[in-house]
């Protein structure tokens, strides 16, 4: 991960600190799946690689239990500060941190029961050598599971707003290969990745699932102008005036999506499974 990455990723982090309460519930029903689907159950160990302020970690946790454990790392020290502060103030005794990049983990060969990464590696710098790193760590014929996004297009959270910012800002063309939050939105793509590092028994498949929080319109844009370093970039390079009318041409075109003033847009995601053989 390059310098400006690191640096931008660190300023991301003060504000999925803020909003941790509310990306925890958006994405609730997705960690719900990723748990079922990685066959995680009490008493086992668990390593979330890119587990950001705290989840799904903290949510694995209730479920592996007193006898089980869970290995929470992330490559910003921001963010591992952030979901280890959450662990204490739960009370949460069977959680441990580690800020470590996903393909250099600090493990000996053979140590989880199960690696798991939610919405994280599609932001590797190199996919193929995380995927390899966390093969290693895992133990002979157990899991490994991973969630990512699903195309832009089936997801209004995502493309209303970049399609309200391709009107005021020219988009530059998409490195499909490169760190993003679509880089696996195409299906086979990751699981490709996965057979090539050696995981067996690949599958993937397409979740549904409702993104809800308490947010009104302007929450939300709020939320997502901020949470986004590519949208907080392009949002200060341009004058008052013009992020104000975005704001205002993002609330309207995301307004079908607010029942009762609440947030409630449909999503879709990704997840691919696997084995270590």
């Amino acid at each position: 991960m390059n310098s400006d990455m690191l640096d931008s990723w660190r300023e991301t982090a003060q504000y999925w600190t803020r909003y941790s309460d509310t990306i925890a519930r958006m994405f609730a029903p997705l960690t719900e799946v990723l748990i079922e689907r990685a066959g995680i159950h009490e008493g086992q160990s668990v390593l979330d690689v890119a587990g950001g302020a705290g989840e799904p970690s903290l949510t694995i946790a209730g479920v592996v239990g007193a006898t089980g454990s869970v290995t929470c790392t992330d490559a910003i020290a921001e963010m591992v500060e952030a979901a280890q502060k959450e662990a204490q103030r739960r009370g949460l005794k069977n959680v441990q941190f580690r800020q470590c990049p996903a393909d250099s983990l600090p493990f000996a060969d053979d140590s989880f029961d199960v690696v798991v990464s939610r919405l994280g590696v599609m932001l590797f710098p190199d996919p193929f050598a995380a995927m390899r790193e966390m093969l290693r760590v895992v133990k002979p014929d157990r899991s490994l599971a991973f969630a990512v996004w699903h195309k832009s297009e089936v997801n209004p959270f995502c493309h209303l707003v970049s399609d309200v910012m391709d009107q005021h800002v020219k988009a530059q063309p998409d490195d499909p290969d490169a760190p993003g939050a679509f880089r696996f939105a195409e299906p086979g793509k990751l699981a490709d990745v996965m057979k090539r590092a050696g995981v067996t028994d690949v599958q993937e498949e397409i979740v549904s699932f409702d993104l809800e929080a308490p947010l009104s319109p302007p929450e939300f844009w709020t939320m997502r102008s901020i949470t986004s370093d590519t949208l907080r970039e392009k949002l200060a390079r341009l004058p008052g005036d013009e992020r104000r009318q975005i704001a205002a041409e993002v609330e309207q075109a995301v307004k079908q999506f607010f029942p009762h003033n609440q947030m409630k847009f449909p999503a879709k995601m990704l997840i691919a499974t696997g084995r270590k053989g």
